[in-house]
């Protein structure tokens, strides 16, 4: 006789699977991870199959020795790795991508339980860790040479030119398509809302979190400014807002599934990334505010849990 499983409604049945979102967050990472490339050369390629492969083997062997199922082919080590590698400067050297992988997937992953369990972005949690441990290594930034076989040039970001306020160097045109020194796979603004626009056809994130998240950054630094200058374009187009935003933000298990919490997420990120940006003594704010919002997610999610249906509200003996 067979057995069935009965279980209380909603039934869903749904075509996508942790497999087919994963690879349409890779397919929605080319263009800016081919623009890295295109732009940082043959070490951006190395450093950034260097972050693939050691994420893939960290996962594989945490949950060997650990005697759990080996969970490899879902990709999610895939897309952390990729991650990772989008945040790296060019001239890292290739350890750094290698050991930020393994906190990544270890400690910031699969020691709270594996994929869904971890209450941060294990990709942004890898890149803090890099930040605070080889700082000098992480913040070394070389002009964009390509595969010409030019030495690389050590080079002021936008970021660190609109936090001195000596006045930027690259034009509004640079900063879209990504002729601008910075992380790996942060400097192309065109190819990261071109994925973004797959990642919203495709169903896969909602446009509250990104959307909203960018024009609050877009809004303080077009009504405040920094330093008596505006310069809003410049700023969601320069360093992380874009890749934050549209990639890590966005990140289902470490924030807000209700639609009010996620618009709470949105604007604390949006304006934790202006104060770190404006205040802070490290010109970029993305990575610490998204991370800085992850832990209040449970907060967020109890202020904004919706009321069920039929439900009897709360008396004071009950609470």
């Amino acid at each position: 006789m067979a057995n069935f499983v009965v279980s209380g409604t909603p039934h869903v049945r749904s075509k996508e699977s942790i497999q087919s979102i994963m690879r349409d967050v890779i397919i929605a990472l080319v263009p800016a991870t081919a623009m890295g490339i295109y732009y940082f050369g043959l070490k951006a390629l190395i450093l950034i199959v260097a972050a693939i492969v050691s994420s893939v083997f960290f996962e594989w062997l945490y949950e060997k020795i650990t005697r759990k199922p080996v969970t490899i082919s879902d990709l999610s080590a895939v897309v952390t790795g990729l991650l990772l590698a989008m945040n790296l400067p060019a001239s890292a050297p290739v350890w750094v991508p290698i050991v930020g992988s393994a906190f990544a997937i270890i400690f910031a992953k699969q020691l709270f339980g594996g994929l869904g369990q971890n209450f941060i972005n294990p990709a942004l949690a890898g890149r803090a860790f890099l930040l605070a441990s080889y700082p000098t290594e992480m913040t070394t930034w070389t002009a964009p040479t390509g595969f010409s076989g030019a030495d690389a040039v050590a080079v002021a970001t936008p970021l660190s030119e609109l936090k001195a306020g000596t006045g930027l160097t690259a034009s509004l045109g640079d900063l879209i398509v990504g002729n601008v020194g910075g992380c790996i796979g942060e400097t192309c603004a065109i190819a990261l809302i071109i994925g973004g626009i797959y990642l919203l056809y495709k169903h896969v994130i909602s446009w509250k979190i990104p959307v909203i998240y960018i024009a609050t950054v877009f809004i303080l630094f077009a009504v405040i400014g920094r330093q008596g200058v505006r310069m809003p374009l410049q700023e969601i187009m320069a360093g992380g807002v874009m890749l934050g935003g549209i990639f890590m933000a966005t990140d289902y298990a470490s924030s807000p599934v209700t639609p009010k919490g996620q618009v709470i997420f949105a604007i604390g990120a949006g304006l934790i990334t202006y104060l770190i940006r404006t205040f802070g003594g490290y010109p970029e704010g993305v990575s610490y505010s998204i991370l800085l919002m992850n832990v209040c997610v449970p907060l967020i999610e109890r202020f904004t849990e919706p009321t069920i249906f039929g439900a009897l509200p709360k008396t004071k003996e009950a609470k």
